[in-house]
């Protein structure tokens, strides 16, 4: 369907580009053919580029307003109206059905001693999903924020632990002292672990978010039975990577009622195919891991949030990291916070575009959460 709906959209161009191509060349003699060769395969290459990237960026908008079929008129009819569009995002990410095959083992997690820290196992068949658990003090249920790490990071380090770079800010431990419980995931770490793991998830047709969203949802489920945990407030902050992780999984679990997105929502159809000096492109990356088969067909972060929309989501960007350029970021945002304004609920999206760079801001996000799942 995919690759149908591409030929379709870009058969016109296709033989608009043939009919105004130059005359072939008289291939040359043999002892030439190496370097014409060269050029030639250059060439086919250019024109390969030039046809996918009309199609994923020139041509996204007249795709998606026929994609996308939003009804504002109220919040039941909205939610009816994108369900089609959440069934296709669930195929893209593929999750896998995973069932615990054991009970959820508990052990104290000697780094986070002084926060009575937890080291979660729940085995899952031939996987096992883990995570560090903070449970703070308190007279009653607390509400739960999943603190996802990004992709040369690791839970401890939400909480601060060996943060040199001081990118997360000790985020989780504030989350903490604020009154919250963190449930912080771990998930696969390193470029070359995702890329080789992607591989094999491409050919058993999934992906690696689709399966760490799976492991996520056993361990939530497992974690939401403790009575010291309220299930109603449910949040999730994810930097960087796992930022991805936030926008990826909350269209698909319904029980997070809010998130901070941080250092990854950008105007994604630039960030993946369009190389540009003033930002990185995956597509210039070994960062083979970020690419997943119909992504860019109806869901660029500004259409992927209306499958959050109306929960509350706090964007975090800062103007010094390359990740993207700024002014891009705000498009992209302000298509973004049309749906929550067209259903008279602006308040419930907000941007924290700062003047720093690739990591986590406190203050904002612990305002935020706090303001959504505790006022």
């Amino acid at each position: 369907m995919i690759g149908s709906s591409l030929v379709a959209g870009l058969g016109v161009a296709a033989i608009a580009l043939g009919a105004g191509a130059a005359p072939a060349e008289e291939a040359p003699p043999p002892d030439q053919l190496e370097e014409y060769e060269a050029q030639r395969t250059d060439e086919y290459a250019a024109q390969l580029e030039a046809y996918l990237r009309e199609w994923l960026v020139d041509a996204y908008p007249e795709r998606a307003a026929d994609a996308w079929h939003r009804d504002y008129s109220s919040v039941d009819a909205f939610l009816a109206s994108v369900e089609p569009n959440r069934a296709r995002w669930r195929a893209i990410l593929a999750p896998p059905e995973l069932e615990p095959s054991g009970p959820l083992e508990r052990r104290p997690h000697r780094p986070l001693a002084e926060l009575n820290g937890e080291w979660l196992t729940l085995p899952l068949g031939g996987l096992a999903a883990e995570a560090v658990l903070v449970i703070p003090e308190s007279a009653g249920p607390v509400p739960l924020v999943i603190a996802q790490h990004g992709i040369g990071s690791f839970p401890e380090r939400v909480f601060g632990v060996m943060d040199e770079g001081d990118a997360y800010h000790s985020y989780a431990r504030a989350l903490v002292e604020a009154g919250f419980a963190v449930l912080a995931p771990l998930n696969l770490r390193s470029q070359e672990r995702r890329n080789r793991v992607e591989r094999l998830c491409r050919l058993a047709d999934t992906t690696l978010p689709g399966i760490e969203l799976a492991r996520m949802q056993r361990l939530l489920d497992a974690v939401l039975d403790d009575p010291r945990i309220d299930g109603e407030r449910v949040g999730m902050w994810g930097v960087s990577l796992g930022g991805m992780a936030t926008m990826f999984w909350m269209p698909l679990e319904p029980r997070i009622k809010a998130g901070v997105v941080c250092a990854w929502f950008n105007h994604r159809r630039n960030k993946m195919a369009v190389s540009d000096k003033r930002y990185s492109c995956f597509l210039d990356t070994r960062e083979e891991h970020a690419f997943f088969r119909g992504w860019l067909t109806e869901f660029t972060d500004s259409d992927a949030i209306s499958l959050i929309c109306p929960r509350p989501v706090l964007i975090q960007h800062g103007k010094e990291d390359g990740i993207a350029w700024w002014p891009q970021v705000v498009e992209e945002y302000e298509a973004a916070r049309t749906h929550y304004e067209r259903l008279g609920m602006a308040e419930r999206m907000e941007l924290d575009l700062h003047e720093g760079r690739h990591e986590a801001r406190v203050d904002s996000g612990v305002a935020f959460l706090t303001k959504w799942l505790t006022g």
